[in-house]
């Protein structure tokens, strides 16, 4: 993907952040996914026994984007930080263990309950640690689209893709961000259509990058709705009847029946945006495929979007395709 282009003196649209890392505070959704190795750490973490989470990190070894997803769920745990300070303190040269720690940082800097700059040090120490790994500047990223100006989102980006060109989370952060951008032409003429469908067709042809045009199409939908520009209901906005998306729905569906991976750590975001999408678009037949095989991994973007309750989203546009 060539360099993303600033947009001096453009101001980002007041909307809700991306339901990529958003918490559900009922418990309906689980950001494990279908990790059960991960999920089996993070519970062994909760109560305190900790070899788990430090056998887990060691054996994912540079799967990036297994490594920057088991991270950054481990770093949600509430104790997350304080074990992960224990574990730096006895052993300072541990990448592992100073990664851990700066993304348990970045969360609870996200909840407002740690100081930003004191996450971002502690990214840029692991990322000394581990010079190719990404996973620091995932911290780095996430702090940046949440809070920083868009050249610190584009310079960090810039960063991680150096060390990972595919990774997955990070190029969803991009376009969540790139989508609040405004818009000064055709409603299918959105710039954050053209970079994901760039990065797309740049990525080899068994990369789950071919979903990120409907990514961007759901995150240009958030926008518009908190924005007042559409609808509240997705499927009544007009937004997945354009011919553009319509071919970029055609393409997601054919490359997830060819090429879908049941081992890529956050396939089920994927499937859910395109669910989604399809749902949206009233092609029930293929939305039933995917909600088939996305079981009880729902995810909460984009069915929160637009304010609404994602579980009842996820529901409703479920029962719709399956006939139920």
């Amino acid at each position: 993907m060539p360099p993303i282009p600033p947009l001096l003196g453009a101001r980002r649209a007041s909307t809700d952040p991306s339901g990529d890392t958003a918490p559900d505070d009922r418990g309906a959704f689980d950001d494990a996914l279908d990790d059960a190795e991960l999920r089996t750490a993070r519970a062994a973490l909760t109560q305190g026994r900790r070899q788990a989470a430090r056998s887990l990190l060691r054996h994912t070894g540079d799967d990036w984007d297994r490594r920057g997803h088991r991270l950054t769920v481990l770093a949600r745990e509430p104790y997350a930080a304080a074990w992960a300070q224990d574990w730096v303190r006895a052993e300072p040269g541990s990448a592992d263990a100073a990664a851990l720690y700066a993304l348990a940082l970045v969360q609870r800097a996200l909840r407002g309950k740690e100081d930003p700059d004191r996450a971002r040090e502690a990214c840029t120490t692991a990322a000394a640690l581990a010079p190719a790994d990404p996973t620091p500047w995932l911290g780095l990223l996430l702090l940046a689209h949440a809070r920083g100006p868009e050249r610190e989102v584009l310079g960090t980006f810039t960063e991680l893709r150096r060390r990972h060109p595919e990774h997955h989370h990070a190029h969803h952060l991009l376009i969540a961000r790139l989508a609040e951008r405004p818009s000064g032409g055709r409603a299918e003429a959105h710039e954050v259509y053209d970079l994901a469908e760039l990065a797309a067709a740049q990525a080899p042809a068994d990369s789950p990058l071919a979903v990120l045009p409907v990514v961007a199409y759901a995150e240009r939908y958030r926008v518009l709705a908190a924005t007042g520009l559409a609808p509240a209901d997705p499927a009544a906005s007009g937004h997945w009847s354009g011919p553009r998306v319509r071919r970029f729905l055609h393409a997601a569906f054919d490359w997830w029946l060819e090429w879908e991976h049941d081992e890529h750590p956050r396939r089920h975001l994927d499937l859910n945006h395109l669910a989604f999408a399809l749902s949206c678009a009233g092609r029930p037949a293929e939305a039933a495929a995917l909600f088939q095989r996305i079981g009880e991994h729902a995810t909460p973007a984009p069915w929160s979007y637009a304010h609404r309750d994602p579980v009842a989203a996820f529901d409703a546009a479920r029962a719709r395709a399956l006939g139920q």
